[in-house]
């Protein structure tokens, strides 16, 4: 039972709201488990709020390195490790049938002082790692949907419960997803695209080795892609035009898992499906702000990526380690303005530059304009021969989200996550 709190007086006579919790998180997916683990983390009191029941998922997320560092630094990497496979090395096919193509480029981790680019990893395990350690740390679950939240004076805000309930925090961290209401409810305004495509999503068996060698072939219809997972097993992403992912989805097993081990050019031998086969439209995501009374959105209350590029899981852990950035120093009040606009100023400028790079790289496998062909050829075909620029641009991609533990300077004094210790 959460129970609302009364107002306390100050001497001056000014009313201020006492929090029943210091951040509150709403959202519990792999963004939103991360967010509650920093925060806590740092000694502020936090409560998860999300409904009891999750979506039937099974997607896998590519996790690069500056990603399996921040979870790593949170406690939850060794507990799922041994369930994901490496990525060592990136091969890129132009696949396309067109006058300009672009020769394979293979990159390898290697080649930047790096064990693996990052990891492969089922995101029912990963969320379930998250969610084991939230609980072994005792931080407080609400099983409810949030409908709307309203800021309370200059003091805190509240969230207004599905089940007629409220809680009371001074900062709401929303990890609701694309139709967050958390973002709805404070005003902050979207846009979203769609684009003319669909992704096929499974895991397939075969009967070569990967080598952990995650390959993306280039096609009219947008990217087809295999990462590793462990033993002989690989992910899928299948982005074409709806009605082929439409279509092949619909194909007995053995079917689509002969177009597969096709377009695959038979480079991991007989292929067999290991799980359903789930469709996806492609649509991207943006908002106009990241943050605003009190609320910061991460994860896909933030941004919205089509498949490509291993983006969208990867950049809500940058939001979690730059909400953890900027909360540093000032313990006191997580949800005072000054915070909200140094996370605001710092995610706006990665974000919409991420943005428009992924978008661009979709579209420039879509067009049959022979000059963006040409300048598509061009970009892989520098990357394969020129060293430095290979190593600039996997640095880039490879990101690095983690942030610094919290010193006890920055910990909030005598504060804890609620609940029990576990």
């Amino acid at each position: 039972m959460v129970k609302p709190l009364e107002p306390r007086a100050l001497a001056s006579g000014r009313q201020v709201i006492m929090p029943s919790t210091d951040i509150l998180v709403v959202g519990s997916g792999p963004v939103g488990l991360a967010a509650a683990l920093k925060v806590a983390a740092m000694g502020y009191r936090v409560a998860i709020v999300a409904p009891a029941t999750r979506p039937d998922d099974h997607r896998t997320a590519a996790l690069l390195a500056g990603s399996v560092d921040f979870l790593d630094s949170l406690g939850v990497w060794p507990l799922v490790k041994d369930q994901s496979a490496p990525l060592r090395s990136l091969r890129i096919v132009d696949a396309t049938r067109r006058l300009i193509r672009a020769p394979e480029v293979l990159f390898h981790a290697s080649e930047i002082g790096l064990d693996a680019f990052g990891y492969n990893i089922a995101n029912a395990a990963l969320t379930a790692g998250l969610d084991r350690l939230c609980r072994e740390r005792g931080i407080e679950r609400i099983e409810a949907s949030v409908e709307r939240i309203a800021v309370t004076g200059d003091d805190a805000v509240v969230a207004h419960l599905d089940t007629g309930e409220t809680v009371t925090a001074r900062l709401v961290a929303a990890a609701d997803g694309r139709r967050s209401r958390v973002r709805d409810s404070i005003g902050i305004a979207e846009w979203d695209w769609r684009y003319d495509q669909s992704a096929l999503v499974t895991n397939i068996r075969h009967t070569l080795p990967h080598h952990e060698t995650s390959t993306e072939f280039h096609t009219e219809g947008g990217p087809f892609t295999l990462v590793p997972l462990p033993g002989q097993r690989s992910s899928l992403v299948w982005v074409d035009r709806p009605a082929e992912a439409k279509r092949r989805a619909a194909l007995a097993p053995e079917v689509l898992a002969a177009e597969i081990e096709a377009r695959a050019q038979s480079m991991l031998g007989k292929v067999a499906l290991d799980g359903p086969a789930q469709v996806f439209p492609l649509s991207g995501m943006g908002v106009r702000a990241f943050a605003a009374q009190r609320a910061v959105l991460l994860g896909e209350a933030a941004h919205l990526f089509p498949p490509i590029g291993a983006q969208g899981l990867n950049l809500g852990y940058s939001d979690v380690a730059t909400l953890g950035e900027s909360l540093a120093g000032h313990p006191e009040d997580p949800g005072e303005a000054s915070r909200l606009a140094a996370y605001d100023r710092s995610r706006r400028a990665d974000i919409y530059a991420r943005t428009a790079a992924v978008d661009a790289l979709n579209r420039t496998l879509l067009t049959g304009f022979l000059p963006v062909q040409a300048v598509r050829g061009l970009g892989l075909f520098l990357l394969d021969r020129i060293p430095a620029l290979r190593r600039a641009v996997m640095l880039r991609g490879v990101g690095s989200p983690a942030s610094p533990p919290a010193s006890e300077t920055d910990r909030p004094a005598g504060r804890r996550s609620t609940g029990s210790s576990g």
